[in-house]
């Protein structure tokens, strides 16, 4: 059975630092896009970041850029989202996704496997 596994949510102060973690297990995602989705209350689940399967291409919604980082390390099948000079706006649940091939093809609509979310809470 395929899992995602997402960690490191929290509640942290306007300026601070969180990194998320997205764990699979069930198989290995060395062929696969991974990405960083979220969705805040009364709002549609969007991307944040993806990353391609080899780490080489990495891509980010403008309202991230300069402030979040997407890795990962595939010996240990984990991918990272590093989030620092959080903002009230990030505010969400974080998903983690990952879908076989290309990183442009991952998106919401595409993914073959979510993870449950984690909470990320950033007060004023």
């Amino acid at each position: 059975q395929v899992q995602l596994v997402e960690s490191g949510g929290g509640l942290v102060q306007t300026g601070g630092s969180l990194r998320l973690s997205c764990a699979a297990s069930g198989r290995t995602f060395s062929g696969y896009a991974m990405g960083w989705f979220r969705q805040a209350p009364g709002k549609e689940r969007d991307i944040v970041a993806r990353i391609s399967w080899n780490g080489d291409s990495t891509d980010y919604v403008d309202s991230v850029k300069g402030r979040f980082t997407i890795s990962r390390d595939n010996a240990k099948n984990t991918a990272y989202l590093q989030m620092n000079s959080l903002k009230p706006d990030d505010t969400a649940v974080y998903y983690c996704a990952a879908r076989r091939g290309s990183i442009w093809s991952l998106r919401g609509s595409t993914a073959d496997y979510w993870g449950q979310g984690t909470q990320v809470t950033v007060s004023a």
